[in-house]
């Protein structure tokens, strides 16, 4: 007989062999029975990031990973995580230790109220069906695209499995066909696209595996593209635009601006690709269709359940060929052009901007970005390319997190192939996750972390600074990032000029192996231009409420 933890990893080699965890008293026979079975083991130095390496590796790799800790702490460490990956619908399998079957004990805390609390779905092993309850919360997982976790309760970990036989996993993941449009809305959406004059497609993250669909779709219409920041130019496609929303550029949100219908597939339209209400005109008609089941913003005129690349595929027979004329009037000469910025900005420190548009002509062509949240999150998306569909990350964004990027660039490492792993940073976020820069540097062939380093909390100075509030509680003491790099074992490099970006050429020159860190100096002055719309935003709702009460109160 093999032990329930090695029934557990006897299941789940093949469908996830790789495992991101941190040993404790409530994983180790798991973890023991997993090294022992082959897996491909990376340990990480906090529990946070067990779950954000793994929900990063999905989100390159587009494949299944297990993350694994211990319970109490090990488990509570991991919440912030687990929100993250639900909130995103990221898939991943979350093996972690649980109270024994007895009961609680002092130190124990009850995961399941944690677990329904993130929305993760929970499956509790036993002993006599610990493969296939393994089995089906992997099945789970890959079906309903959701983190899911696996406990193992103390007192089975180590006992004999009483299973005998193991289900079919084709058959527990099995899921319906995917939605299709219905003739219907055929019809009704095809008449509201002939009788566009200026047609533009947004396609989102639910539309990668649809490129082809949306491109043909897209020629036939004559209509112009763009893609959501994580989704960005997925089309080779001359009438591409780019990003759409915060990080588009001002010729790109003048062109969307002028399109009388937008077509959204795959794409969940929130405030910031919505650009704030700003990104399609008024008097557009604005047609949703996505997995969901209702529109996912009020502005939407017409929304559809549906398969993205099904449903342009059945539109491509629903359409007439349209004309090209908006199209081919278009001056997209601008279309991709940013301001470079100056060496410094007012108060002598570098801009962001121009420490971004240097690291493009700099860093390895061949690369993935990843991205902990921050005022600096769009530098990298907006002036620094990519390779390929799946290989930009923003573990953070979903729940509105900062601190998980670290751990980030530990789970897109393996699901690089040979590209160079780029990780954009501010201060405050990596100081939250400095534990697992050992990570980085023990598991990451080649890899630039680039740090924003502005010795503050960036957004809430140019959010909440910038309206008055006080900012001795946004402020950070200056780090010297390349120094704690340099003792790590990685290359450490101090930015404090434009001059001291030749040195991270020569890394790149001397063949980008091991990690580099760019511990940049920027200045808080500079606001980026997503910022402003937020700001813009925000005192449009004051002066929206300041006149609501001042109605209530005529009232009165």
């Amino acid at each position: 007989m093999s032990s329930v933890s090695a029934a557990i990893a006897h299941a789940l080699k093949p469908l996830a062999p790789r495992i991101f965890g941190l040993m404790g008293n409530g994983n180790a026979h798991f973890l023991d029975a997993a090294v022992r079975a082959g897996f491909d083991y990376t340990a990480v130095r906090h529990e946070s990031a067990a779950v954000s390496a793994a929900d990063a590796y999905f989100r390159i790799s587009n494949k299944l990973a297990i993350a694994s800790t211990t319970y109490g702490a090990g488990y509570t460490n991991t919440t912030t995580a687990l929100a993250e990956a639900a909130a995103a619908r990221t898939p991943l399998l979350f093996v972690t230790g649980d109270a024994p079957t007895s009961g609680l004990r002092g130190w124990d805390v009850d995961q399941a109220a944690i677990d329904a609390a993130v929305r993760a779905p929970r499956y509790v092993v036993d002993r006599n069906t610990p493969g296939a309850t393994a089995l089906e919360a992997a099945a789970h997982a890959l079906r309903e695209q959701l983190p899911v976790v696996l406990a193992i309760p103390y007192d089975l970990a180590a006992l004999d499995s009483l299973e005998e036989q193991l289900p079919d996993f084709a058959s527990l993941r099995s899921t319906p066909p995917a939605p299709q449009l219905n003739s219907t809305q055929l019809e009704q959406i095809g008449a509201k696209l002939n009788a566009s004059q200026r047609t533009h497609i947004l396609y989102g993250r639910g539309a990668i595996d649809a490129a082809e669909q949306v491109q043909a779709l897209a020629q036939k219409l004559g209509a112009t593209t763009s893609g959501t920041l994580l989704a960005r130019d997925l089309l080779d496609y001359e009438f591409d635009l780019g990003i759409t929303g915060g990080f588009s550029t001002e010729a790109n949100a003048a062109i969307i601006a002028q399109a009388d219908t937008v077509l959204v597939l795959g794409a969940s339209l929130n405030q910031f690709t919505m650009r704030f209400g700003e990104l399609v005109a008024d008097d557009a008609t604005l047609i949703q269709i996505d997995l969901g089941c209702a529109a996912t913003n009020p502005r939407v005129d017409y929304f559809a359940t549906g398969d993205a690349a099904l449903a342009a595929a059945d539109l491509l027979g629903a359409v007439e060929q349209a004309d090209d004329a908006w199209r081919a009037g278009l001056d997209l000469s601008e279309l991709r052009s940013r301001p470079a910025g100056d060496e410094q900005a007012s108060d002598g420190q570098l801009d962001p901007r121009r420490v971004a548009s240097e690291l493009q002509g700099i860093l390895p062509a061949n690369r993935v970005l990843v991205q902990d949240g921050g005022h600096f999150i769009g530098w990298g998306p907006m002036y620094w390319s990519t390779s390929g569909a799946r290989s930009l990350a923003c573990v953070g964004t979903a729940y509105q997190s900062i601190g998980l990027g670290i751990a980030s660039m530990v789970g897109a490492a393996p699901a690089a192939e040979g590209r160079t792993v780029v990780l954009a940073a501010g201060d405050g976020g990596f100081l939250m996750g400095l534990a697992d820069l050992e990570s980085i540097v023990r598991s990451v062939e080649s890899g630039v972390i680039v740090i924003y380093n502005d010795s503050a909390y960036g957004a809430e100075i140019h959010q909440y600074g910038s309206v008055g509030l006080h900012e001795d509680p946004m402020l950070i003491p200056t780090v010297d990032f390349a120094g704690i790099a340099n003792s790590m074992g990685a290359t450490g490099i101090r930015v404090g000029t434009l001059e001291d970006l030749a040195a991270v050429q020569q890394w790149v020159d001397a063949g980008a192996r091991g990690v580099c860190l760019v511990d940049a100096r920027v200045s808080t002055h500079v606001r980026a231009p997503y910022m402003e719309e937020v700001l813009s935003a925000n005192k449009k709702a004051a002066a929206a409420a300041a006149l609501q009460s001042g109605k209530g109160a005529g009232k009165r």
